[in-house]
């Protein structure tokens, strides 16, 4: 199998444990506001841990025969600047509503409530999926592998809190569902995008690899741990963000 194909499809899964993770919602079950910003706070630290373990580092050893070891720290410097910027742009430009801090981007106010929803899980998920990609297309199928398996784990409890936070919204329990489900799908597309970027030459991946973390800390940051403290839980928060860092640094030590 190439490694767009296997980019694609390890993205895809990823992208599809967002459904899963939604399932409950179907069958009555909820959790609480303090469970489900514990969830997120793991969520948060799967991808913190996945941005230094699983590109950060690999991006200077990537960027070190070429530019030392001084120059690939500036390397991944500019691709952590530029990632976190691409989504401060898109998140600028792009009309969208978060739960907890409301309507944000351009046009925001002319768009029905469920669109502004998608858009913003869709800029949240794009970069994951991108990660994925990235992990892939340096040729490295284990980092690939580590990354989709930790981006999948946290995609479940995100997608669960999507779905309940729609729930609590005012929509019906299928709906909720169907919607958390298909902002995971993205992912894929953003996981092919990467594989191709990085496919073209050896020059891009660290810059692809960095640019991927940039993205995700960007999130992390402005997205989900103010959302996981918004509502006084923030130990929690704290807790689940401490476990699923550590659990994903196993795993990337384990499988890389």
């Amino acid at each position: 199998m190439d490694i767009l194909t296997l980019g694609f499809l390890a993205s895809l899964a990823a992208g599809l444990m967002t459904g899963v993770g939604a399932l409950p919602v179907l069958v009555g079950r909820t959790v609480s506001q303090r469970a489900a910003d514990a969830f997120l706070g793991f969520a948060a630290g799967v991808m913190l841990s996945a941005s230094f373990f699983s590109l950060i580092l690999p991006g200077i050893d990537a960027a070190t025969p070429d530019y030392g070891k001084t120059g690939a720290a500036f390397v991944a410097a500019g691709g952590l600047a530029l990632g976190a910027g691409f989504v401060a742009v898109l998140n600028h430009l792009l009309p969208h509503e978060h739960f907890e801090t409301g309507r944000e981007g351009v046009g925001s106010a002319k768009l029905a409530k469920i669109w502004l929803f998608v858009i913003a899980i869709t800029i949240h998920n794009f970069p994951e999926g991108l990660a994925v990609g990235v992990g892939f297309g340096g040729g490295n199928v284990e980092n690939g592998v580590s990354l989709a398996i930790g981006i999948g784990l946290q995609n479940a409890p995100e997608g669960l809190a999507v779905a309940v936070a729609l729930l609590a919204n005012g929509y019906s329990r299928g709906r909720s569902f169907l919607i958390a489900a298909a902002t995971g799908l993205v992912e894929p597309v953003g996981g092919a995008l990467g594989v191709l970027a990085v496919s073209a030459g050896d020059a891009i991946l660290p810059w692809g690899l960095t640019f991927a973390a940039g993205a995700m800390l960007y999130i992390i940051s402005h997205e989900i741990i103010p959302e996981t403290h918004a509502n006084g839980n923030q130990n929690r928060a704290t807790l689940g963000l401490i476990v699923g860092l550590i659990l994903m640094m196993i795993l990337d030590v384990s499988l890389g």
